[in-house]
């Protein structure tokens, strides 16, 4: 019985650590250069990403997972989705943006990342 409860209080931190307290890899775009995003293992690589704003951006997603989740990018703020074919590059065109934070994310919002421009 007390291996089921240690299990328990196992998991419990597991999910605690994931949604809350995980703080995700972080690039700076600078140049004109692509930055690519890997999506593997339930996590955006790169998950956050610092760009200026009023610069266009080109995201290169390469999706390693093949779990349905991982299938579509989505940027709710920018009305903007796209669907990700497995162990290929899709690129995603991101417009100038004003100063401000823009999530993205899988359609259930389990693989999560966001653009800081600024």
């Amino acid at each position: 019985m007390a291996i089921i409860n240690l299990v328990g209080v196992a998991l419990i931190g597991l999910i605690v650590w994931w949604f809350w307290l995980y703080k995700p890899t972080q690039v700076k775009a600078g140049g004109d250069e692509p930055i690519t995003i890997v999506v593997e293992n339930g996590v955006y690589l790169p998950a956050q990403i610092q760009l200026p704003a009023g610069k266009a951006i080109t995201l290169r997603f390469l999706r390693k997972d093949e779990s349905p989740c991982a299938e579509v990018v989505q940027f709710p703020g920018l009305e903007l989705a796209k669907s990700l074919a497995v162990d290929k590059s899709t690129t995603v065109e991101i417009p100038p943006l004003e100063a401000g934070e823009y999530d993205f994310h899988c359609q259930m919002q389990m693989y999560r990342g966001k653009l800081v421009v600024g």
